[in-house]
């Protein structure tokens, strides 16, 4: 993936993250149940770590020797999955419908996180 594409969707993340950090904060208080707050804030910190992550792999990319497309396209899928299942759930009782179905997407989500990490640093390791 080239380094523009992946500045511009860590900008991305990092925009959508202070968004939906600000959103929570002053629209969804009084609306959701704090547990339900807790999960979104979760999904909202997770999405700014792993936008700064990308942000950060960015001034990397073409100084690596390998490939890290499959990586950084698992950080991104990885983030999507789990943060926005959150979001989806969180805010199911204001969207008014049951968005239960997004439950085991969420761990499909980190583990997917996971996964782009391990392989990264598995491509770090074997590079020269």
């Amino acid at each position: 993936m080239t380094q523009k594409r992946i500045l511009l969707l860590a900008i991305g993340f990092i925009a959508v993250a202070i968004i939906f950090g600000a959103f929570g904060a002053h629209a969804l208080k009084e609306r959701i149940a704090a547990e339900k707050l807790v999960s979104f804030e979760t999904g909202v910190r997770y999405q700014m770590y792993h936008g700064l992550a990308l942000l950060t792999l960015a001034s990397f990319t073409e100084k690596w020797t390998f490939s890290n497309r499959l990586p950084v396209n698992l950080i991104i899928l990885g983030t999507l999955l789990f943060s926005f299942s959150i979001y989806g759930l969180a805010l199911q009782e204001v969207f008014g419908m049951s968005l239960k179905f997004l439950g085991p997407i969420t761990p499909i989500g980190g583990s997917v996180l996971i996964i782009g990490w391990i392989l990264l640093g598995f491509k770090i390791f074997k590079s020269q």
